[in-house]
Formats: C-alpha cells, sequence, structure tokens
C-alpha cells in the first residue's frame, strides 16, 4: 500500500496502531493459515496434508472467479497465446472457456516466470530481472492531482520487458472486474476501487502470486464508514457494502513439479471470502482493519512489487500497467 496516499488499510492501522499491536504468535498464525491456504490450492499432495477441519473451513471461503478444471492439462499453448487472443479480442460462447484455460495454463512467458520463481527458491530479485528498466512517470489518473492524490508508491513505474507479461497482468485485472458480478463483487476498474495488486513469492515453496485489493478507498458516510481516508478518497463512490468481504482476490501461478519439468497444479484466480465467524475473518485479517477485511499480502510470503493498472485517458478509458 503507497505510504503516501494514507491508504484504506494503512489508515485505519495507524489509527489503531496504538491500540492493537499483533505480537509474533499471533502474526506466526496468520502466516500459518496463509500457507496452509497456498497448500491447498496447491498439488494433491501438498493438499493432503492440511488438517481436514481445516481444509473444510478454507474451503467455505473460497469464491472461485475461475473453478479449477476437471481434467489434466491438454492443451499446447503458444508464446503468447496468440498476444492473449489478440489483447482481449474474442467473442461469442468460447470467450469462457478461453478466459478460464488463460488462467489454468498460462501463455508461455507466464509459466517462464513462475518456473523460475520456485526453482530460485523463492528470491524476489530473480522476478524483478524481468523488469524493463525504462522509467514511466504515473500521469494524473481520474483528477488524481487535483485531489493531491498519489495513488502509487513512487512516482513512477515500469513495465515488463515481455509485452505477453504486460497484457496478461492486464487480462487479470479484466477478468476479476468482468467475473466478479458472479460471486457477488461488483466491481469497477478506477482509482478507488480495483486498480493495483501485490505480487508476491510464497513462503515454502516460492509459488508465484498475486493478492489483488478491491473496493480501496470506499466513500465516506457518516453512518456506513465513517472514516476519513485522506486525499486520495476524495470524490469516491464506492460505497461499503457486502461485496467487502470479498475485496482480496488471489491469483497464484501454475505451480512446477519439483521432480520433473511438468506442472503439479494450474493456476487459481479466487476471492477469499473475509465474512466475519469464517477462518479468512478470523485468521487472516488483522483485528485493527476487520471492517475493512483487508488481508496483507507479506502473510503469504516475500513481496516482489506492486501492479497497478491505471487509467491515464481523459475523455476515454485508456488503462496502462505501471508496476513499482
Amino acid at each position: 500500500m503507497p505510504p503516501r496516499t494514507r491508504s484504506l488499510s494503512l489508515n485505519l492501522m495507524f489509527f489503531a496502531l496504538s491500540i492493537t499491536v499483533a505480537s509474533p504468535p499471533i502474526l506466526a498464525s496468520r502466516k500459518s493459515v496463509a500457507s496452509d491456504l497456498i497448500s491447498l490450492l496447491g498439488s494433491r499432495a501438498e493438499a493432503s496434508r492440511i488438517n481436514k477441519t481445516e481444509a473444510k473451513a478454507l474451503r467455505s471461503c473460497l469464491k472461485f472467479l475461475v473453478q479449477p478444471p476437471r481434467s489434466p492439462r491438454s492443451i499446447e499453448f503458444g508464446r503468447g497465446r496468440r498476444e492473449i487472443v489478440e489483447r482481449f479480442g474474442w467473442s461469442g460462447e468460447d470467450r469462457t472457456a478461453v478466459e478460464d484455460e488463460l488462467v489454468w495454463w498460462p501463455p508461455e512467458p507466464v509459466m517462464e516466470l513462475a518456473r523460475i520463481a520456485v526453482d530460485s527458491g523463492g528470491d524476489p530479485a530473480e522476478i524483478q530481472r524481468a523488469l524493463d528498466p525504462t522509467v514511466l512517470i504515473v500521469p494524473d489518473i481520474e483528477g488524481s492531482k487535483e485531489c493531491h492524490c498519489e495513488l502509487t508508491t513512487t512516482p513512477y513505474g515500469r513495465c515488463f520487458v515481455s509485452e505477453d507479461l504486460n497484457n496478461y497482468v492486464a487480462f487479470l485485472f479484466e477478468l476479476i472486474a468482468s467475473r466478479g458480478p458472479s460471486i457477488g463483487l461488483n466491481i469497477t476498474l478506477n482509482r478507488f476501487d480495483l486498480f493495483h495488486g501485490h505480487v508476491f513469492l510464497a513462503s515454502g515453496n516460492g509459488r508465484l502470486g498475486i493478492l489483488f485489493h478491491a473496493r480501496e478507498y470506499p466513500a465516506y458516510d457518516k453512518s456506513l464508514f465513517p472514516y476519513n481516508m485522506g486525499y486520495c478518497q476524495k470524490g469516491s463512490c464506492v460505497a461499503r457494502d457486502g461485496s467487502m468481504n470479498l475485496r482480496n482476490i488471489l491469483w497464484l501461478a501454475p505451480l512446477p513439479s519439483n521432480s520433473s519439468k511438468g506442472w503439479a497444479a494450474p493456476g487459481v484466480l479466487v476471492a477469499l471470502d473475509a465474512h466475519p465467524g469464517g477462518i479468512i475473518f478470523k485468521d487472516l485479517v488483522p483485528d485493527y482493519v476487520d471492517d475493512v477485511r483487508t488481508i496483507y499480502e507479506d502473510v503469504f510470503g516475500d513481496v516482489v512489487f506492486d501492479v497497478n493498472y491505471l487509467n491515464v485517458g481523459e475523455e476515454v478509458a485508456e488503462y496502462r500497467l505501471f508496476i513499482c
């Protein structure tokens, strides 16, 4: 989360920091549950090691945007999967099937990065090497400058060297927005709602993942959301409603096999249901941000960088990726 924007999660954290500070045992417990969640979404061998009661509780809180495949991978994939089907240009009844396949078995550059992540032992520097060194200045985003709002951790960003990787991250943002309503998550790609995710390498196996945060700046409401979140909240029309429970969306890259050049598990795209009473809410959401249901990315492993999908257009929407 960007420190100068006074983001939703950080504002509430600072507000409560003098009251509640997580102890090492609590942090260790959160990381243990997060690790079990990653295992549950991994290979059959990994999933089988999770306590059955805990596994059942975790599964009850998974709202899949893309359902797991019913059969093993049986397709050949080209380098960019035809450049993400000509940059999301598919239509008709095949659209859902194509999108599902792209999540389960992404384009070759994504698969390569997923294998590097695991083979390197979860070394963030190996993933950072995939970035283009060219600096991209973050422009005004939907009137953010006028509000003195800084959405990103730095005023500049970068992108991947591989255009296929850039296209794939953009595809994930678009897919989350389009499929969200199917699970009760009505979101919009804008600077108040869904615009960023946190890339991490999972503890234990180094699996590549992104934790997306939607509903980032809910509108101030004396009754429903009486929190002043600073400059970036100004102008928000995002309602604080039941969809906040689903604001944490997890993407996991396919998991490489450690015994062959094959793959142990397909990719995953799932919303983590943080409804009160569920294991996600109880064990992964810190007390000081429980009202906004925030899960922090570092509970899953080492954070690599943030991916920001921002509307740089003026009259017509035009989205561009900035990695910070």
